[in-house]
Protein backbone atom coordinates (compact mmCIF):
# COMPACT_ATOMS: atom_id res chain seq x y z
CA UNK A 1 0.00 0.00 0.00
CA UNK A 2 1.28 3.62 -0.47
CA UNK A 3 3.16 5.14 2.33
CA UNK A 4 1.60 7.47 4.86
CA UNK A 5 1.36 10.89 4.13
CA UNK A 6 1.99 13.50 6.95
CA UNK A 7 -0.76 14.76 8.37
CA UNK A 8 -4.20 12.38 8.28
CA UNK A 9 -7.71 13.91 7.23
CA UNK A 10 -9.24 14.63 11.20
CA UNK A 11 -12.23 13.28 11.94
CA UNK A 12 -14.38 13.05 15.20
CA UNK A 13 -14.10 8.85 15.16
CA UNK A 14 -10.31 8.65 13.82
CA UNK A 15 -9.16 6.72 17.09
CA UNK A 16 -11.91 4.59 17.62
CA UNK A 17 -11.44 3.42 13.47
CA UNK A 18 -8.10 2.58 14.58
CA UNK A 19 -9.32 0.79 17.17
CA UNK A 20 -11.19 -0.92 15.77
CA UNK A 21 -8.70 -1.83 12.99
CA UNK A 22 -6.58 -3.13 15.43
CA UNK A 23 -8.66 -5.61 16.82
CA UNK A 24 -9.87 -6.64 13.27
CA UNK A 25 -6.30 -7.74 12.18
CA UNK A 26 -5.84 -9.18 15.68
CA UNK A 27 -9.61 -10.93 15.23
CA UNK A 28 -8.12 -12.30 12.05
CA UNK A 29 -5.07 -13.69 13.36
CA UNK A 30 -3.20 -10.60 11.90
CA UNK A 31 0.06 -8.99 13.43
CA UNK A 32 -2.12 -6.36 15.29
CA UNK A 33 0.96 -4.16 16.23
CA UNK A 34 1.82 -3.89 12.67
CA UNK A 35 -1.47 -2.64 11.46
CA UNK A 36 -1.56 1.04 12.07
CA UNK A 37 -0.03 2.27 8.97
CA UNK A 38 -2.79 -0.01 7.03
CA UNK A 39 -5.58 1.53 9.35
CA UNK A 40 -4.04 5.11 8.48
CA UNK A 41 -3.81 4.26 4.66
CA UNK A 42 -6.90 3.10 4.56
CA UNK A 43 -8.55 6.05 6.28
CA UNK A 44 -6.63 8.45 4.22
CA UNK A 45 -8.01 7.07 1.15
CA UNK A 46 -12.02 7.05 2.69
CA UNK A 47 -10.81 10.60 3.19
CA UNK A 48 -10.06 11.39 -0.21
CA UNK A 49 -11.57 15.14 -1.78
CA UNK A 50 -14.10 13.41 -4.75
CA UNK A 51 -16.33 11.51 -1.91
CA UNK A 52 -19.39 13.66 -0.36
CA UNK A 53 -21.30 9.67 0.47
CA UNK A 54 -18.51 7.41 0.77
CA UNK A 55 -16.56 8.88 3.22
CA UNK A 56 -15.52 7.97 6.79
CA UNK A 57 -18.76 8.52 7.80
CA UNK A 58 -20.10 5.46 5.50
CA UNK A 59 -17.27 3.36 6.60
CA UNK A 60 -18.25 4.00 10.53
CA UNK A 61 -21.93 3.55 9.77
CA UNK A 62 -21.42 -0.05 7.94
CA UNK A 63 -19.39 -0.81 10.47
CA UNK A 64 -21.22 -0.08 13.44
CA UNK A 65 -24.27 -1.96 11.18
CA UNK A 66 -21.70 -4.96 10.97
CA UNK A 67 -21.83 -4.87 14.72
CA UNK A 68 -25.65 -4.86 14.78
CA UNK A 69 -25.80 -8.25 12.81
CA UNK A 70 -22.49 -9.53 14.29
CA UNK A 71 -24.90 -12.64 15.43
CA UNK A 72 -26.03 -13.69 12.13
CA UNK A 73 -22.19 -13.57 10.54
CA UNK A 74 -20.28 -17.18 9.97
CA UNK A 75 -16.87 -15.24 10.20
CA UNK A 76 -17.00 -11.96 11.44
CA UNK A 77 -13.72 -11.07 11.35
CA UNK A 78 -14.09 -11.19 7.31
CA UNK A 79 -16.79 -9.36 7.12
CA UNK A 80 -15.40 -6.41 9.43
CA UNK A 81 -12.33 -6.54 7.23
CA UNK A 82 -14.31 -6.74 4.06
CA UNK A 83 -16.29 -3.53 5.35
CA UNK A 84 -12.96 -1.71 5.91
CA UNK A 85 -11.93 -2.34 2.02
CA UNK A 86 -15.60 -2.31 0.24
CA UNK A 87 -14.70 1.11 -0.84
CA UNK A 88 -11.38 1.68 -0.37
CA UNK A 89 -11.46 2.67 -3.92
CA UNK A 90 -13.43 5.55 -5.09
CA UNK A 91 -13.57 7.11 -8.14
CA UNK A 92 -17.78 7.68 -8.99
CA UNK A 93 -16.50 7.92 -12.74
CA UNK A 94 -15.14 4.14 -12.91
CA UNK A 95 -16.70 0.88 -12.94
CA UNK A 96 -14.12 -0.88 -11.62
CA UNK A 97 -14.03 0.49 -7.51
CA UNK A 98 -15.30 -2.80 -6.33
CA UNK A 99 -12.58 -4.94 -8.48
CA UNK A 100 -9.31 -2.60 -7.21
CA UNK A 101 -10.93 -2.51 -3.43
CA UNK A 102 -10.94 -6.39 -3.49
CA UNK A 103 -7.53 -6.64 -5.02
CA UNK A 104 -6.10 -4.26 -2.41
CA UNK A 105 -7.13 -6.52 0.01
CA UNK A 106 -5.64 -9.28 -1.29
CA UNK A 107 -2.29 -7.35 -1.19
CA UNK A 108 -2.71 -5.55 2.04
CA UNK A 109 -3.89 -8.76 4.65
CA UNK A 110 -1.42 -11.24 3.39
CA UNK A 111 1.30 -8.52 4.40
CA UNK A 112 -0.66 -8.28 8.02
CA UNK A 113 -0.36 -12.24 8.47
CA UNK A 114 -3.81 -12.76 7.69
CA UNK A 115 -4.30 -16.23 6.26
CA UNK A 116 -5.44 -17.18 2.77
CA UNK A 117 -8.48 -18.78 2.91
CA UNK A 118 -9.72 -15.19 4.92
CA UNK A 119 -7.94 -13.06 2.55
CA UNK A 120 -9.97 -14.63 0.02
CA UNK A 121 -13.22 -14.67 1.43
CA UNK A 122 -12.84 -10.46 2.24
CA UNK A 123 -12.33 -10.34 -1.17
CA UNK A 124 -15.49 -12.31 -2.07
CA UNK A 125 -17.28 -10.05 0.12
CA UNK A 126 -15.64 -6.86 -1.68
CA UNK A 127 -16.92 -7.96 -4.81
CA UNK A 128 -20.22 -9.22 -3.58
CA UNK A 129 -21.22 -5.40 -3.02
CA UNK A 130 -21.29 -4.99 -6.76
CA UNK A 131 -24.69 -6.18 -6.85
CA UNK A 132 -25.95 -6.62 -3.24
CA UNK A 133 -27.10 -9.94 -3.94
CA UNK A 134 -26.10 -13.16 -1.90
CA UNK A 135 -26.47 -16.44 -2.23
CA UNK A 136 -28.67 -19.32 -0.50
CA UNK A 137 -26.44 -19.36 2.60
CA UNK A 138 -24.02 -16.97 2.34
CA UNK A 139 -24.34 -15.52 5.61
CA UNK A 140 -21.35 -13.20 5.70
CA UNK A 141 -22.10 -11.80 2.27
CA UNK A 142 -25.44 -10.84 4.28
CA UNK A 143 -24.23 -9.59 6.70
CA UNK A 144 -21.95 -6.85 4.56
CA UNK A 145 -24.49 -6.09 2.53
CA UNK A 146 -27.32 -5.79 4.56
CA UNK A 147 -24.60 -3.20 6.74
CA UNK A 148 -23.82 -1.28 3.62
CA UNK A 149 -27.82 -0.71 2.01
CA UNK A 150 -28.97 -0.14 5.60
CA UNK A 151 -28.97 3.67 4.74
CA UNK A 152 -31.66 3.22 2.94
CA UNK A 153 -34.31 2.96 5.59
CA UNK A 154 -33.06 6.16 6.84
CA UNK A 155 -35.47 8.47 8.41
CA UNK A 156 -36.43 10.68 5.49
CA UNK A 157 -34.87 13.32 6.37
CA UNK A 158 -31.24 11.93 6.60
CA UNK A 159 -32.31 9.52 3.19
CA UNK A 160 -32.59 13.21 1.44
CA UNK A 161 -28.71 14.03 2.75
CA UNK A 162 -27.75 10.61 1.49
CA UNK A 163 -29.06 11.23 -2.11
CA UNK A 164 -27.76 14.71 -1.87
CA UNK A 165 -24.59 13.56 -1.31
CA UNK A 166 -24.87 11.36 -3.87
CA UNK A 167 -25.61 13.62 -6.65
CA UNK A 168 -23.22 15.63 -5.32
CA UNK A 169 -20.15 12.62 -6.20
CA UNK A 170 -21.62 12.65 -9.48
CA UNK A 171 -21.71 16.36 -9.97
CA UNK A 172 -19.82 16.11 -13.56
CA UNK A 173 -22.77 14.31 -15.14
CA UNK A 174 -25.20 16.25 -16.44
CA UNK A 175 -29.06 16.15 -14.41
CA UNK A 176 -31.09 14.53 -17.21
CA UNK A 177 -28.24 11.39 -17.38
CA UNK A 178 -27.47 11.78 -13.73
CA UNK A 179 -31.62 11.35 -12.75
CA UNK A 180 -31.86 8.46 -15.89
CA UNK A 181 -28.76 6.82 -14.53
CA UNK A 182 -30.07 7.41 -10.40
CA UNK A 183 -33.63 6.02 -11.61
CA UNK A 184 -32.26 2.59 -12.98
CA UNK A 185 -30.02 2.17 -10.11
CA UNK A 186 -33.13 2.80 -7.98
CA UNK A 187 -35.59 0.24 -10.07
CA UNK A 188 -32.47 -2.40 -9.97
CA UNK A 189 -32.60 -2.39 -5.88
CA UNK A 190 -36.43 -2.21 -6.19
CA UNK A 191 -36.42 -5.31 -7.68
CA UNK A 192 -34.51 -7.55 -5.71
CA UNK A 193 -37.26 -10.08 -3.95
CA UNK A 194 -35.53 -8.60 -0.83
CA UNK A 195 -33.39 -5.87 -0.16
CA UNK A 196 -32.44 -7.21 3.26
CA UNK A 197 -31.49 -10.97 3.40
CA UNK A 198 -30.52 -11.20 7.53
CA UNK A 199 -33.62 -11.75 9.59
CA UNK A 200 -32.78 -8.55 11.46
CA UNK A 201 -32.78 -6.57 8.22
CA UNK A 202 -36.08 -7.95 7.08
CA UNK A 203 -37.37 -7.18 9.34
CA UNK A 204 -36.16 -3.64 10.63
CA UNK A 205 -34.94 -2.05 7.77
CA UNK A 206 -36.97 -3.29 4.47
CA UNK A 207 -40.82 -1.32 4.59
CA UNK A 208 -38.85 1.70 5.09
CA UNK A 209 -35.76 0.92 2.54
CA UNK A 210 -38.85 0.45 -0.19
CA UNK A 211 -40.72 3.39 0.92
CA UNK A 212 -37.14 5.51 0.03
CA UNK A 213 -36.60 4.43 -2.92
CA UNK A 214 -39.62 4.60 -4.02
CA UNK A 215 -40.04 8.17 -3.31
CA UNK A 216 -37.03 9.23 -4.53
CA UNK A 217 -37.93 7.72 -7.86
CA UNK A 218 -41.20 9.63 -8.21
CA UNK A 219 -38.97 12.78 -7.64
CA UNK A 220 -36.56 11.69 -10.61
CA UNK A 221 -39.81 11.16 -12.81
CA UNK A 222 -41.52 14.55 -12.20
Amino acid sequence: MASMPRELPEHPAHDELVRRWRDTVQAAGGRGPEADRYAHELLRRWAEPQRRYHTTDHLLAVLHRVDELAGHAGDLAAVQLAAWFHDAYYLPDRSTNEERSARLAELALPELGVDPSRTAEVARLVRLTVTHDPGPGDLDGEVLCDADLAVLASEPERYAVYAAAVREEYGFVPDDAFRAGRAAVLRQLLDLGRLFRTPYGAERWEGAARRNLRAELARLSV
